[in-house]
């Protein structure tokens, strides 16, 4: 009889705490750790979205035309291998080696149409360029990348080089915390900016 008491009792405050813990790390924890985010870091709470619900500034995009060439007026983005390109819903890389005899062929098929694109030599085209990120969302591209497709894209806009420079210049990102990775530009903030601009 005893030992059934105990049980119960035993079976019943270890309820109470479940249900306790539950509404104290389940529902109180949420709400006080949302509310601290949307007071005091609204923008990245609510997942940095671009201007008129364009996406994320955090997720990079493709600026292709419905058969995936690149529409000349925008900058580009570099490769992506998550899912048909740029898809949030299979991010990752392509997991091959830097000898992979595929790798090495689309990067010298990307080398080679960058290169044309651009009206440069095949060694000026960046590596960022041609090679797709860990995630494959990246939504940066190098400084150089960028600066290659001025004259592209300032032809195509017909805008003054300098002009379209300049923008460029202004979006540039220094290194995290002043010294981790390298400076880089944010391809979809830049393409909305240049639309701004021109608009």
């Amino acid at each position: 009889m005893s030992s059934s008491r105990t049980v119960a009792r035993t079976t019943g405050v270890a309820i109470r705490a479940m249900l306790v813990l539950t509404l104290v790390l389940g529902v109180g924890y949420t709400l006080v750790v949302t509310g601290i985010g949307q007071l005091l870091m609204p923008f990245q709470a609510n997942g940095s979205p671009l201007a008129d619900d364009k996406g994320s500034s955090l997720i990079g995009q493709s600026f292709t035309d419905a058969d995936g060439e690149a529409l000349p007026e925008y900058f580009q983005s570099r490769p992506s291998a998550a899912g048909d390109g740029y898809d949030g819903t299979s991010s990752g890389g392509s997991n091959l080696g830097p000898e992979n005899p595929d790798l090495v062929a689309s990067i010298g098929e990307r080398q080679a149409a960058i290169a044309e694109r651009e009206g440069v030599s095949p060694d000026a085209v960046p590596a960022d360029a041609v090679t797709a990120s860990g995630s494959g969302l990246d939504p940066h591209i190098s400084v150089a990348y960028a600066l290659l497709q001025v004259p592209r894209v300032a032809e195509e806009r017909g805008l003054p080089e300098q002009q379209v420079r300049d923008l460029v210049e202004s979006r540039i990102q220094g290194r995290d915390l002043g010294f981790l990775g390298e400076e880089r530009i944010n391809v979809a903030e830049l393409n909305l900016a240049l639309d701004e601009q021109e608009g």
